[in-house]
């Protein structure tokens, strides 16, 4: 036999299973930037100015808040002062126009209350009562024996008897010590408007 006419049986070759393939790599290497710029003086000089201008507004802002909030105290309590002493006015207006203090004022001028009246009538000039003179001694002593006391008038002098009180006592003076004592100074002259409370 000869190994010219002997066929080799076919070698059908066995697939080869693929080599399982790697993941790709997703880094890579990135151009070489650009260099960056410088950024602009002038820039950093606005935004600067612009917080420093930003604080200051508000610093004003909060000082202007502070002096107002001063004012409208100082004038709340000289309002508080105004009422105080309008109310002691009042009082005392009221206290000088009683019936008491008018009759004991009248009594120290020599005027009598009479028990029986006399009216003039206007529209013919007749006279309408008794018509006769008052006693010196009046019925009703006003001065001394007011059914009520009054304590607005305690210890004031008589507008016409400044020597006397309404109930008849002697009125008492200060001594003259007292008299000495300087008055409250008063406050400055509001030339130029009102004046602004000094804060530190």
């Amino acid at each position: 036999m000869s190994l010219a006419n002997t066929a080799l049986p076919a070698v059908v070759p066995e697939p080869r299973p693929e080599p399982a393939r790697a993941p790709r790599r997703r880094l890579h290497a990135l151009p070489t930037p650009s260099p960056r710029r410088r950024p602009k003086l002038g820039y950093a000089v606005v935004a600067f100015a612009g917080a420093v201008a930003i604080a200051v507004a508000q610093m004003s802002l909060s000082v202007l808040t502070t002096q107002t909030s001063y004012e409208i105290a100082a004038l709340d309590q000289e309002r508080r002062t105004a009422t105080l002493q309008a109310q002691e006015l009042r009082d005392e207006v009221a206290g000088l126009s009683s019936p008491q203090y008018l009759a004991a004022n009248a009594a120290a001028l020599g005027m009598v209350i009479d028990a029986s009246p006399s009216f003039l009538r206007l529209s013919d000039g007749r006279i309408i009562g008794e018509g006769a003179a008052a006693g010196t001694a009046s019925t009703v002593d006003a001065a001394r024996r007011g059914a009520v006391a009054n304590a607005l008038l305690d210890k004031r002098p008589l507008t016409t008897d400044p020597d006397a009180t309404l109930d008849g006592k002697k009125a008492e003076k200060k001594p003259a010590a007292e008299k000495a004592e300087p008055e409250p100074a008063l406050p400055p002259a509001l030339t130029e408007g009102l004046p602004s409370p000094t804060t530190r």
